[in-house]
């Protein structure tokens, strides 16, 4: 997420009430997730196995609970809870506006496209030309949609990412600041879920088609030309490359990668990143020929008994 206008050190710093490590002048662009830091951005970290993950990272300014050497061309907010002070300044530069009306004054509606009864089209959303979205579709603010989109009834983009922290007093959600994307010539099937991204974008590119009833997690980015059918539940921060067919109740891992190509074949589990080019199937994923023969083997063991 970039912030509007470049901020400072300092004042990042009086937002969330904490010391810093650096030139009060220091530029600060924006915040992001570690999977998607760029130069200019905050990164939080509040564990020591991820430490150095987040100092050694792309970003340029570190929200920490520990006073560490700052990385030369760095600079550091010493926090008591940087989880918190992440949710502060998401909440400070990315505020929930709240709708009084179906279609928001802000939102920009392309030249062709046809707006079912019963849709809400959030705050500055970004329809493109020649689009059909059917009714009872709920649209959240800043996702952008491109054109020749087709959205069926009852879908809904742009909710919270499922991401909790576990404390001794409940579950504390992070505050998702990120947006939906959709590129020209997708299709979404009836009662699709498709998450925002926490700070980043959750990506759709074009000509992927999508059946009814497909979950996509925050900040997974689908590839084109994709095909994936019905009840496939896709986790947070998966990379789908291109042209990848997923059929029927296959769900995925966090933070996967599945190659360009892939098939991957129904009620399979993607439990770890898979190479393109090739067919997959079972839980624990493997190579679909090499799993049919585990699966006739069994069989014959069986009957010998």
């Amino acid at each position: 997420m970039k912030f509007k206008k470049q901020q400072t050190l300092a004042k990042i710093a009086q937002i969330i009430n904490c010391e810093f490590v650096g030139s009060e002048e220091f530029s600060v662009l924006g915040m992001n997730e570690i999977h998607v830091v760029e130069e200019g951005d905050i990164v939080f970290v509040d564990h020591p196995k991820y430490y150095d993950k987040a100092l050694n990272s792309a970003a340029t300014t570190i929200l920490i609970n520990k006073k560490v050497d700052c990385p030369e061309g760095k600079s550091l907010l010493i926090s008591d809870d940087p989880f918190r002070d992440f949710n502060k300044l998401t909440k400070h530069f990315n505020p929930f506006i709240s709708s009084k009306e179906s279609i928001a004054d802000t939102a920009i509606i392309g030249e062709g496209t046809i707006i079912q009864p019963n849709v809400f089209i959030g705050n500055h959303v970004t329809i493109g030309k020649n689009c059909i979205i059917h009714p009872n579709v709920t649209i959240y603010d800043n996702s952008v949609i491109g054109n020749n989109v087709t959205i069926h009834a009852n879908t809904v983009l742009g909710a919270d990412a499922f991401y909790y922290k576990n404390r001794p007093t409940g579950f504390d959600k992070l505050v998702s600041g990120g947006r939906v994307v959709l590129e020209n010539n997708v299709d979404l099937g009836a009662s699709c879920t498709i998450d925002k991204g926490v700070t980043g974008n959750t990506t759709i590119k074009e000509g992927t088609k999508i059946d009814n009833q497909v979950h996509v997690g925050h900040d997974t980015v689908i590839g084109k030309k994709c095909l994936i059918a019905s009840q496939t539940g896709i986790a947070g921060c998966v990379i789908i490359e291109d042209e990848v067919t997923i059929w029927g109740q296959v769900g995925t891992n966090s933070g996967i990668t599945i190659g360009k190509g892939a098939v991957i074949l129904g009620q399979t589990g993607v439990t770890k990143s898979v190479p393109g080019g090739k067919s997959y199937f079972g839980t624990p994923i493997e190579e679909s020929r090499e799993k049919l023969k585990q699966l006739a083997g069994l069989k014959r063991l069986l009957k010998e008994k």
